[in-house]
């Protein structure tokens, strides 16, 4: 959405969505969580996050934080979803290989993910 999402949600709150004119980009977006070894069930937390600075500068990369803290001077894990690695790109295949490639930017101790996050847009010509 190209449109400032605070003036959107003021709108909402308000009752004057209608006033608003939405705009959208005309692209496609793919994030991929970066969990805590053990989530759901149990896992550690407390493991400093290496790398976030390869995304300071980077044009359509995106590192949202879910489960981080700051302690001591370092962001550290907090939670059992701990990043929102996400990409932009003109269609999904594209963002989806972008978000994968921005995930080993990062790091930390016992860091999991799922790797078929968009798959079906690997297989499916039609998708865009």
């Amino acid at each position: 959405m190209k449109n400032d999402i605070i003036e959107v949600m003021e709108a909402c709150v308000d009752g004057r969505l209608d006033e608003i004119e939405l705009a959208f980009e005309d692209n496609a977006a793919v994030c991929v969580m970066l969990a805590s070894g053990g989530y759901p069930l149990s896992y550690e937390k407390g493991f400093p996050i290496e790398g976030l600075e390869a995304f300071e500068g980077k044009e359509d990369y995106y590192c949202f934080h879910s489960g981080t803290a700051f302690r001591d001077g370092k962001i550290v894990t907090n939670g059992g979803r701990v990043l929102g690695i996400t990409a932009k790109g003109d269609d999904l295949k594209k963002a989806r290989s972008k978000a994968y490639e921005a995930v080993q930017w990062v790091s930390f101790e016992k860091q999991y993910m799922r790797h078929d996050i968009g798959r079906a847009i690997d297989e499916c010509d039609s998708i865009g």
